[in-house]
C-alpha cells in the first residue's frame, strides 16, 4: 500500500463520510467500556477519521482528546466538530512518525487497522506512546468477515485485510499484556495494557 493513495481515497471520501457512517451506539460504548475509557483521561483517536468517537470519548468525561489523521480533509472535518475548549485537538500527520509530547492513557484504533501497511509497527509505536497502565484497543463496528468483503471493492488498493482476532492478540502479546480478544458477528477487538500486572482475560 502506498500511503499517498491512502490520503487520496480518504479525502475523496470526506465529503460524505458521515452521511454514510453506520454506527451503532450500543458496540462503539461496549468497545469503549472493554477498553476501560473513562472521566479524567486522555486519550489518542488513531486515524480518528471526521471524529465519529469523538461525542463518546466527551460523554465519558474524558480529560482530553487528541485525534489524529493523516488525510488533511478527514482531519479538517474531525477539528470542526469539537474545538480546543472542549478538550479535543485534532492533527493531520502521520501516527508512526509524528512527535507527540505526551503519553496517554488510552489509545484507540477504531475502524482503520487495514488500512497501515505495518500492523506490527503500528502496535509497537502506539504501544510506546501508552501510560504505564495504559491500554491500547484496536476494533471495528463489524465482524471481520464484513470488513473484508467491504474492502474487497474500491478499498482493495487501500487495505491489507483485517487478521483474525488472536493473529492481532499474537503481535499484542509482544508489546502489552492482552485483556480482551472479541470477534463476533456484531464487532472485533483486541485490547491490551502497558503494565506488567495485568491478568490476561478472553472475552468471547
Amino acid at each position: 500500500m502506498d500511503k499517498k493513495e491512502i490520503i487520496a481515497f480518504f479525502d475523496r471520501c470526506a465529503p460524505m463520510w458521515d452521511a454514510e457512517m453506520i454506527k451503532n451506539d450500543s458496540i462503539i460504548n461496549k468497545i469503549l467500556d472493554n477498553a476501560q475509557v473513562g472521566q479524567g483521561m486522555t486519550v489518542l483517536d488513531v486515524a480518528c477519521g471526521t471524529g465519529v468517537l469523538f461525542e463518546y470519548y466527551l460523554q465519558r468525561r474524558v480529560a482530553s482528546v487528541t485525534g489524529i489523521d493523516i488525510a488533511p480533509q478527514m482531519a479538517k472535518i474531525a477539528a470542526q466538530k469539537f474545538a480546543p475548549e472542549d478538550g479535543v485537538q485534532v492533527i493531520c500527520d502521520d501516527v508512526e512518525t509524528y512527535a507527540f509530547a505526551t503519553k496517554f492513557d488510552r489509545i484507540v484504533v477504531y475502524n482503520a487497522l487495514p488500512h497501515f501497511p505495518d500492523q506490527a509497527r503500528l502496535i509497537q509505536r502506539l504501544e510506546a506512546l501508552l501510560k504505564e497502565g495504559g491500554r491500547l484497543t484496536v476494533a471495528h463496528g463489524m465482524s471481520r468477515e464484513a470488513i473484508n468483503a467491504i474492502h474487497q471493492g474500491g478499498a482493495a488498493k487501500i487495505s491489507s485485510g483485517l487478521m483474525t482476532a488472536e493473529s492481532l492478540a499474537r503481535i499484542f502479546e509482544e508489546h502489552l499484556h492482552v485483556e480482551t480478544i472479541l470477534s463476533d458477528q456484531q464487532m472485533y477487538q483486541v485490547c491490551g495494557v502497558r503494565t506488567d500486572g495485568a491478568s490476561k482475560h478472553i472475552a468471547l
